[in-house]
């Protein structure tokens, strides 16, 4: 599957009262893995950037005046996102500013029929209810460092997304064994049953060494999710 990983930045908050994209920064995922292609431009609005929104992100009205306009990158921009799954954080407020861009340009296209959209935003609250899912406060949850960031912007809040929405959705998902499952006439899988008795299995103890590897990797696991993983319980269990 090809993931587009996107934010952009605006001259304010409501495209309804004219405000523009300024900047739009994309990194491309494939089968869970970035492959090192991004989308970055910075583009000129049709009005100035509101005061509140530079001390955001740090774009000034000077820095625009020589960059090209929407229309001029619309096509190009399209040709990337299209036929990806779009990961955005607040998905709403970005697409309605790019349907809104691409209504103002006279543009046919709607960002849900070029690609598929998921908001990171509505994941993250469904699986942290009650608790703070900004991008700052997922990356502390997740151990991510966003220390660069001083201020917002769209790539390197992309690069900073893509880390959150790979923690966010991790896990394994089967146990690939490199073979083909056993199927019925349905095509459903089936368990294939052991005899008991049928094999003999050598016990292996671990070493100093490996032992060590494993408490590290435990106290990784408790640190990514925020408490003491399934195997600390076990083992704390067993010493009560």
């Amino acid at each position: 599957m090809r993931q587009i990983i996107m934010d952009t930045e605006t001259t304010g908050l409501e495209p309804a009262e004219g405000h523009n994209i300024i900047e739009i920064g994309c990194v491309e995922m494939v089968g869970r893995k970035l492959t090192g292609r991004t989308y970055h431009r910075y583009i000129k609005p049709d009005r100035e950037v509101d005061q509140e929104a530079i001390e955001v992100h740090g774009i000034t009205n000077e820095f625009l005046a020589d960059k090209p306009r929407f229309a001029e990158i619309a096509q190009e921009f399209i040709d990337f996102i299209d036929g990806a799954e779009l990961i955005i954080h607040n998905a709403a407020f970005d697409v309605g500013f790019m349907d809104t861009e691409f209504e103002r340009n006279g543009r046919p296209e709607r960002t849900r029929q070029i690609c598929r959209v998921t908001d990171s935003l509505m994941l993250a609250r469904r699986k942290h209810p009650g608790q703070k899912n900004n991008l700052d406060a997922l990356c502390k949850r997740y151990g991510i460092d966003n220390s660069h960031r001083e201020l917002h912007g769209a790539l390197l809040d992309s690069e900073i997304l893509a880390d959150v929405y790979l923690a966010l959705t991790g896990g394994q998902l089967k146990l690939d064994t490199g073979e083909d499952a056993d199927s019925d006439d349905t095509g459903e899988s089936r368990i294939r049953r052991i005899e008991p008795g049928r094999y003999s299995l050598r016990v292996v103890a671990a070493n100093d060494e490996e032992l060590k590897a494993h408490q590290a990797f435990l106290s990784l696991l408790a640190k990514k999710s925020g408490g003491p993983s399934v195997w600390e319980q076990v083992e704390d269990e067993g010493k009560a």
